[in-house]
């Protein structure tokens, strides 16, 4: 197989939840710790750093990723999904995983995949845990796929958790409330490790508490962490949120040794350094237009935020969901004096624009709708002038279809 067959197996014979939803996804720890175990744990070679978190946990691992470079070492980072090779789930320094690993690695072990029925997300980690034990990274920054307690990634012990914050998103699998999902998310939380909060949330820190002393683990707020001498190249001031996070659990390290120099420089310099896109990240001045994953009710009240802090003519959103997001209370929040533009990415689990714009009319949303990502999209500019402001959301698969178009 070549590189290209290789990743048409992964997603076409095996389960995908990010192609398919929730009637393929499976949570159990039983299948990755024996494909782990059937790879001697490589997981168990190298230190690392779990992030967990409703928003924010890419973010924060592709920041910590940047500083560890910028410190000299080498640096493992799983993260997940991605945006449009497959690659980007698994890097070392900033570069994707080879295409000759990833084709070699199924081709080696397939028969052992299909037999045990191994699924494409724990197929994934094991690669990732493979390759950074081969290349013998000195540090590993693991960003969970999906909650945490029976996250795939939950089978590390690493130097040191981070969680994010909590919101309500992947309820089917995570629970109805809040209190619920903070249970999962603190599942990460290991005995005698530290752990860091990068948000304080008061209806739901008491749990974070309870599981740490439960896990004997020291745990540690990052809110009021001053970061007046820090910036990042990642854009929009949520990031601050996350840079907090960042700033406290480098602070509480005692394994690797990181100066404030590499802490400013990793976190300039993380696009460059990792290759992380559409985070608040502009591909066009004139008129102004924004691309971020955000897709959730939180994530949008931190956007709606962020338009707040520019100037701009009229406000153009190309928005599209999947199903099992609560498009309803999200388009409620959104601005009304906007003008949308509906779509629905190529992908099974496209939440069908007729229901998404139809529900916009009752609440009194002005827009259109389109079929595809790329219609919506250029009639958007058609329609723009210099001084409008654009935003794309709603899905990284609307975001990744944007960036293939563009």
């Amino acid at each position: 197989m070549n590189y290209t067959e290789t990743v048409d197996w992964l997603y076409n014979q095996l389960p995908v939840y990010q192609r398919d939803g929730f009637i393929k996804y499976k949570i159990d720890l039983n299948s990755i710790k024996s494909v782990c175990n059937f790879f001697q744990n490589p997981q168990d070679n190298f230190k690392s750093i779990h992030v967990a978190g409703t928003n924010g946990k890419g973010s924060t691992s592709h920041m910590l990723a940047s500083i560890f470079h910028e410190g000299g070492y080498k640096v493992g980072l799983y993260t997940s999904p991605h945006l449009i090779d497959f690659r980007e789930r698994i890097k070392l320094n900033g570069k994707k995983i080879p295409e000759s690993n990833v084709v070699d690695f199924v081709k080696k072990y397939q028969d052992y995949f299909k037999k045990n029925k191994i699924s494409f997300f724990e197929m994934t980690v094991a690669m990732a845990f493979y390759y950074f034990s081969k290349s013998k990274v000195d540090i590993a920054v693991i960003e969970t796929g999906l909650g945490g307690r029976l996250d795939a990634t939950n089978i590390i012990n690493p130097i040191i958790s981070i969680i994010t914050n909590v919101g309500l998103d992947h309820q089917e699998f995570l629970g109805e409330d809040i209190k619920q999902i903070a249970r999962e998310k603190a599942g990460i939380i290991k005995s005698c490790k530290p752990v860091v909060i990068s948000e304080y949330q008061s209806s739901i820190h008491k749990i974070f508490i309870d599981k740490a002393n439960e896990k004997n683990s020291d745990i540690y707020l990052a809110n009021d962490i001053d970061i007046s001498d820090f910036s990042s190249d990642l854009q929009g001031s949520f990031q601050k949120k996350n840079i907090k996070g960042v700033i406290k659990s480098l602070s509480i390290m005692d394994d690797l040794s990181i100066s404030t120099k590499d802490i400013k420089k990793g976190l300039l310099n993380v696009i460059n350094n990792t290759g992380l896109r559409a985070r608040w990240e502009i591909i066009n001045q004139s008129p102004k237009t924004i691309l971020d994953v955000g897709h959730n009710l939180e994530a949008f009240k931190e956007t709606i935020k962020a338009f707040d802090e520019i100037s701009f003519g009229e406000l153009r959103i190309v928005i599209g969901f999947v199903k099992g997001k609560n498009f309803e209370k999200i388009l409620r929040s959104l601005p009304k004096d906007a003008y949308y533009y509906f779509c629905e990415p190529d992908i099974n689990r496209a939440l069908k624009v007729e229901e998404i714009f139809n529900y916009s009319k009752k609440i009194g949303i002005k827009g259109k709708s389109f079929l595809n990502v790329k219609s919506a999209y250029q009639c958007c500019c058609d329609e723009s002038r210099k001084e409008d402001l654009i935003f794309i959301g709603g899905s990284n698969f609307i975001v990744s279809d944007i960036i293939e178009f563009v």
